[in-house]
């Protein structure tokens, strides 16, 4: 049959999501959701919007835009507006909307262990790549980033093309790592890239790190992008957000709006408004999250794992004397669910969502059934 796809199309290695088997019932810790349902207040929120359902939703989404306003001054992120506000359909969009924004037909720069949709993104909008090793202890080096004019000494240019970086991404706490940097760090960064488009991935930074949501008002090229799917637990309903410069959130506009207009349906705008303010319930079930994780982090470690520090709703952990590979396979035959990446440097890695103590406590029974025999 005669292939009607663009040489493009047929070039892509597309992302490969997590597994989400449906043969049985399993503990699913393997995609990084929040193991508790959103805030009471979302479903009633969305109930109420139901009856716009006929109508385009509202293209700026104001509405929501003011919802996270409100909770970022409330988090102490004063003096950022809806100008400084651009939203989507969850954080990956808000991400593809950033690659032909700023970052098309030049070079960007990112760690060579991070979330694995940054190159299928790069791939797709013609971007060239420089990937900047972690260290031993899979750490990002803050140094390499300071010195690009110079160039890290180990960097690895992945693609040909653009010599010349235009813009760093980040991931911070990083995936599948876990493992976070501080706002200092972040300042070294963006003080030693002033001509140059930081982004900042916060997917997880509510699980123990520090946003750098009011360093926006500071740096003009500095982008935070956020998501309510993990500590908002609206994976399913899609919203995600960036924070910066209104000048960089007129670039994402001048996307979207070539694109898809309407990228937030009406129930996801009224669904997320009320989860970014319910500030009480956002900080019970992060608490709860931290404290689960803390609690496995410190199981695993007495059983042999090596166990990276996490600001994440995540552990990256290692056996020294158990493959990563066999200790998966194990684990899903015994109907629990967890990330294995068959790739180089962390071949002998797995990454466990942290789910309630309940299932953490299956999880951590399946291990030492397996690590006994």
């Amino acid at each position: 049959m005669k292939s009607f796809l663009t040489p493009l199309a047929l070039g892509l290695t597309p992302y490969t999501p997590g597994e989400q088997p449906k043969d049985r019932t399993y503990v699913k810790l393997n995609t990084n959701e929040n193991p508790y349902p959103p805030s009471p207040k979302v479903f009633s929120a969305i109930q109420e919007a139901m009856d716009g359902l006929r109508l385009y939703p509202d293209p700026e989404s104001s509405s929501l835009c003011d919802g996270i306003v409100e909770a970022l001054h409330r988090n102490g992120h004063t003096g950022i507006g809806r100008e400084h506000l651009f939203v989507g359909n969850g954080s990956d969009e808000v991400l593809a909307f950033a690659f032909p924004a700023f970052f098309t037909g030049k070079r960007v720069a990112f760690p060579n262990i991070t979330y694995s949709f940054y190159p299928v993104y790069a791939q797709l909008f013609q971007t060239d790549v420089t990937l900047i090793p972690l260290d031993a202890a899979f750490q990002i080096k803050v140094e390499d980033y300071c010195n690009l004019n110079g160039g890290a000494a180990d960097a690895e240019a992945s693609t040909a093309g653009s010599d010349q970086i235009a813009g760093i991404l980040i991931a911070n706490p990083n995936a599948p790592t876990g493992c976070c940097l501080s706002l200092e760090e972040i300042r070294r960064i963006l003080v030693a890239n002033p001509d140059r488009l930081v982004l900042i991935d916060e997917a997880y930074v509510d699980f123990g790190g520090e946003s750098a949501a009011s360093m926006v008002l500071e740096f003009d090229n500095l982008l935070v992008v956020q998501t309510l799917s993990k500590s908002r637990s609206l994976a399913g309903l899609r919203a995600g957000f960036a924070i910066g410069h209104p000048a960089l959130i007129d670039g994402l506009n001048r996307i979207k709006n070539s694109f898809n207009s309407y990228p937030m349906d009406r129930l996801a705008q009224a669904g997320a408004r009320a989860a970014m303010l319910d500030q009480e319930y956002f900080d019970e079930t992060c608490t709860m999250v931290i404290r689960t994780r803390e609690r496995v982090a410190a199981r695993l470690k007495e059983l042999g794992f090596s166990v990276l520090p996490s600001k994440a709703n995540f552990l990256f952990i290692s056996h020294g004397e158990k493959p990563a590979a066999g200790l998966f396979a194990g684990l899903r035959e015994k109907g629990v669910l967890v990330r294995y990446f068959a790739k180089p440097l962390i071949d002998n890695h797995l990454r466990v969502s942290i789910g309630t103590d309940q299932e953490m406590d299956v999880f951590l029974g399946a291990l030492e059934e397996l690590l006994s025999k």
